[in-house]
């Protein structure tokens, strides 16, 4: 963390400045959501190439009795089955969520804790206690349900609890505290639900085309094969399996939803944010900041995702 020269000394808190256990938890969610994504990706591909053959309009035989296409085929399901199985062992998706709400959870505690938000208020005796306690209980119910502790791992380094940069900006003015968290996390966090609700709504055009554009043609098929005016060697049903793979994708990602949730949550930031630049007194400010996490919190955002039309 560094000082913006001023009257007040105006404080940079980046994520660079969260403890050790924060950034190993992130990097497992990236990781193991990557693998999610890839694994998915896998499966839907080997799926739709397994239904290639059947549209070929010739026969390759090798071997004598051997056809190549339809062995090609088997060996693509067979992947396919064994992306399945592997999948179910590693459980990718499932690890990157816990990591993820893990990584989330002890974020926005930091900087609760940093700026004096509830539950780590100015009138809090012993802030420091509260922290730790705070943040042991939500890891163990997340410890509950499946997340792996890497704290063992991370032994000799700091283990998730306050790191001098957090207690450099509690010690800070209030003034300082609010500019601080207005600027490096509340107009961040806006920035990046814009980003992404721009990139989700071009993801979601961009593939509910591609759905388009691949069953206009099954259908014209289809139509033609209705009144005996056409072959397609089985292309109907090639098309058909691509633009399902398609969608698979296409619902995974959750593009859609995410638009809609990522719009809501950058108009609430957008509120809080007015509010605490104008009207927000020093007394209110703890639970604004409270407020705030609540709604960049990833259960905020899954929950409008769910629900919102």
């Amino acid at each position: 963390m560094s000082a913006i020269p001023g009257p007040l000394q105006s404080m940079v808190f980046r994520n660079q400045d969260l403890p050790e256990l924060f950034h190993h938890t992130d990097a497992v969610a990236v990781a193991r959501q990557r693998e999610a994504a890839r694994t998915t990706w896998a499966q839907l591909t080997l799926l739709v190439a397994g239904a290639v053959p059947a549209a070929l309009p010739y026969r390759w035989t090798v071997a004598s009795d051997i056809q190549l296409p339809h062995a090609l085929a088997a060996l693509a399901y067979l992947g396919a089955l064994v992306a399945t199985v592997v999948a179910a062992r590693r459980r990718a998706k499932s690890h990157w969520q816990l990591n993820r709400s893990a990584a989330e959870f002890i974020k926005s505690n930091c900087w609760r804790y940093a700026v004096h938000g509830a539950p780590f208020d100015s009138s809090v005796v012993h802030p420091e206690a509260v922290f730790a306690s705070r943040l042991e209980e939500g890891l163990q119910e997340l410890r509950k349900v499946g997340w792996a502790d890497p704290r063992e791992e991370l032994s000799g380094t700091d283990s998730g609890l306050i790191t001098p940069s957090m207690r450099d900006l509690r010690a800070r003015a209030f003034t300082v505290r609010k500019e601080t968290y207005i600027r490096d996390r509340l107009i961040e966090q806006r920035r990046w639900y814009s980003r992404r609700q721009r990139a989700s709504r071009h993801s979601a055009f961009v593939w509910s085309t591609v759905v388009g554009a691949l069953t206009v043609p099954a259908l014209g098929l289809s139509l033609a094969q209705t009144f005996g005016a056409g072959l397609s060697f089985g292309l109907t049903g090639v098309l058909s399996a691509v633009a399902a793979a398609c969608l698979a994708w296409h619902e995974m990602r959750r593009h859609h939803p995410l638009v809609s949730a990522h719009s809501l949550i950058e108009t609430d930031l957008e509120s809080m944010q007015a509010a605490m630049e104008t009207t927000l007194t020093e007394r209110q400010w703890a639970a604004a900041v409270f407020e705030t996490e609540r709604i960049v919190s990833p259960e905020h955002t899954d929950w409008l995702a769910r629900h919102r039309m």
